[in-house]
């Protein structure tokens, strides 16, 4: 099984929303239950069929919050050999391209392309992993095709 890594900063974000799903979310979800019970008939109730489902996704996510918190490692980025890990920056350029791109190496949990967030699972953070500026780095994209990038720098 491979580790699971996170930020402090989602660390802290999945702390404050397990605080509000065991507090807030299932206070709402019990009320829910028993104005559902309320309505009579079990077997036919719908808000009650649906208030036991809306229980069941939020179990399950309270669940997979304390699952991350307890088995996570927190990634600090800070390296003193200059290889690329889990929370180091780092910047690229695509071999025959001159533009420069900066991706933070998170986990799977905070991976946001978008962000320039970049899971340690998917190809490209896969392919950065221990490596180091001036490294040329290759990998297969999802859809088959072979790309090459060269470290700028790293921190």
């Amino acid at each position: 099984m491979q580790k699971e890594y996170i930020t402090l900063e989602k660390k802290a974000e999945l702390e404050k929303e397990l605080v509000e799903l065991t507090t807030t979310k299932r206070k709402e979800v019990a009320d829910a239950l028993e104005y559902a019970k309320s309505l009579g008939d079990l077997s036919e109730n719908a808000e009650y069929n649906q208030a036991r489902e809306d229980q069941a996704h939020l179990e399950d996510r309270i669940r997979e919050v304390e699952n991350t918190l307890k088995n996570a490692e927190i990634a600090t980025g800070t390296t003193r050999t200059g290889k690329i890990e889990v929370g180091s920056t780092v910047v690229v350029t695509k071999v025959g391209d001159k533009t420069e791109r900066t991706f933070l190496l998170v986990g799977s949990e905070e991976a946001d392309i978008e962000q320039g967030k970049v899971s340690n699972e998917s190809p490209l953070g896969d392919a950065l992993l221990g490596h180091e500026k001036g490294d040329k780095v290759t990998f297969k994209s999802p859809n088959g095709q072979e790309i090459s990038y060269t470290i700028k720098s790293v921190e």
